[in-house]
């Protein structure tokens, strides 16, 4: 196997916010310290800036707002050849670099890679799966954003970028990870599965609460934009499943299913806006 890539060319792309200080690096990167790394902060704030006296963590501040537009931002500017998502409240394993650039060595028409992730005091990592695979539009609704890393060079050729209308901060609080592959496949970027693990993650999740008002809002929205007007239909069958769950009480499925109605309405009012 050749190396064409080594670890000189990682990048890790940070979205925070309202950071005053890098302290919050050193909790990341417990094994070696966060100067070992090239390193790009997106810190979005109206009243905080954020330097850094490190060569290798460059910091762009912005008071825009939304974990897209911080995904972007971060895109624009990133100037390695591999680059990996990152949040800042993950914790990386050990050599996760390391695991990386082997993926990338060792399969080289690999565009972008996910990786696996393990919630933080579960034993067991995210995806159960032990084996490489080629991504399709059903294993990518299981990964996370902060297992991704991908080649720059493709996504800036291709002009992929997140869909600023979801993911946190933003009208639609879900999926931008999955907007994002599902784009990367429709264009033909090969996507792949790797399962090594590479970071943990506090355990709870925004995703968690499935009767969540925003999530029923975001998830109506999704749902109309990958598939029209079945999502009337879907959006009925949606709410009685959380009824049904016990994530919802019976006498409050008619104001869901309104929620569901005014996440749809304002898709449509944003998708006019393009």
């Amino acid at each position: 196997m050749s190396n064409v890539f080594s670890e000189n060319d990682l990048e890790i792309l940070i979205a925070t916010k309202d950071r005053k200080n890098l302290d919050f690096l050193s909790q990341m990167f417990p094994f070696k310290p966060f100067s070992y790394y090239s390193i790009t902060i997106i810190n979005q704030s109206e009243n905080t800036v954020l330097t850094s006296s490190s060569s290798s963590v460059r910091v762009f501040n912005t008071n825009e707002i939304g974990l897209s537009k911080s995904r972007n931002w971060a895109i624009r500017n990133a100037t390695k050849k591999i680059c990996l998502i990152s949040d800042d409240d993950v914790i990386y394993f050990q050599n996760f670099e390391n695991a990386i650039i082997d993926a990338f060595n060792r399969n080289l028409n690999a565009s972008i890679i996910t990786f696996n992730h393990q919630r933080i005091g579960k034993k067991i990592p995210q995806n159960s799966s032990q084996k490489s695979y080629k991504h399709n539009l059903k294993s990518i609704r299981r990964v996370s954003s902060i297992e991704i890393a991908f080649q720059l060079n493709v996504i800036k050729e291709n002009n992929l970028i997140f869909e600023e209308y979801f993911g946190l901060g933003s009208f639609f609080e879900t999926a931008e990870e999955f907007l994002f592959l599902k784009n990367a496949i429709e264009l033909n970027i090969s996507c792949y599965f790797n399962p090594s693990i590479i970071v943990s993650h506090p355990l709870l999740s925004s995703g968690n609460d499935q009767g969540n008002d925003k999530l029923i809002y975001a998830r109506a929205a999704l749902f109309y934009k990958l598939n029209g007007m079945f999502v009337y239909l879907w959006l009925l069958k949606y709410v009685f499943f959380l009824m049904r769950n016990n994530y919802i009480k019976r006498n409050e499925c008619v104001e869901k299913y309104k929620i569901g109605l005014s996440g749809i309405r304002k898709y449509k009012e944003l998708a006019k806006l393009k």
